[in-house]
This record gives structure tokens, sequence and C-alpha cells, in this order.
């Protein structure tokens, strides 16, 4: 049986031989790997990235006066204690 080469198999070959053509010298190399860097930093930001992004606005000093936020870090607090008695008694 005689096989015949489809034209996407003769597109790929062509395209990867050009690719390679072109990462053969080294400026281009360099190019490549700083685009491909910062495609990859898009997609999946580092963690320092994220903790400059990150909303904090209070950060753990609720204001006096604000009632809801106080009466949430109580029961936060209030939690932990409960729990730490239940494990000890």
């Amino acid at each position: 049986m005689k096989q015949v080469f489809g034209m996407k198999s003769l597109v790929a070959v062509g395209i990867g031989a050009s690719a390679a053509m072109w990462l053969s010298s080294k400026p281009n190399r360099v190019k490549a790997e700083t685009v491909l860097r910062e495609w990859k930093r898009k997609v999946k930001p580092t963690v320092f990235e994220k903790a400059e992004q990150l909303p904090i606005e209070k950060g753990a000093h609720p204001h006096p006066l604000d009632v809801e936020d106080n009466n949430m870090v109580s029961e936060g607090a209030m939690y932990s204690v409960q729990f730490y008695n239940e494990k000890i008694q």
C-alpha cells in the first residue's frame, strides 16, 4: 500500500521546520522565552502577585463603632474558646 501525505501533515512539518530555523538564533530564543513567561504569568500568577491584589481594607483592626464586624470577631473568638474547652474537658 502506498501512503500519501496529507495537506495537514505537510503544513505541520513546514511549521515545525520554520520554527526550528527561527529558534536557532539566540535573540529569537530569548524573545520566545520572554513571551512564554509572560503568557504563563497571565494564566497562573505567582503567590506574590496574588498577595498584592488582595482587597484588604480592615485587616484585623475592627472599628469600635462597627457593631456587625465586632460581633463577628467576638463570635469567632468564642468559637475557638468553646472548641478548646470541649477538647480539654
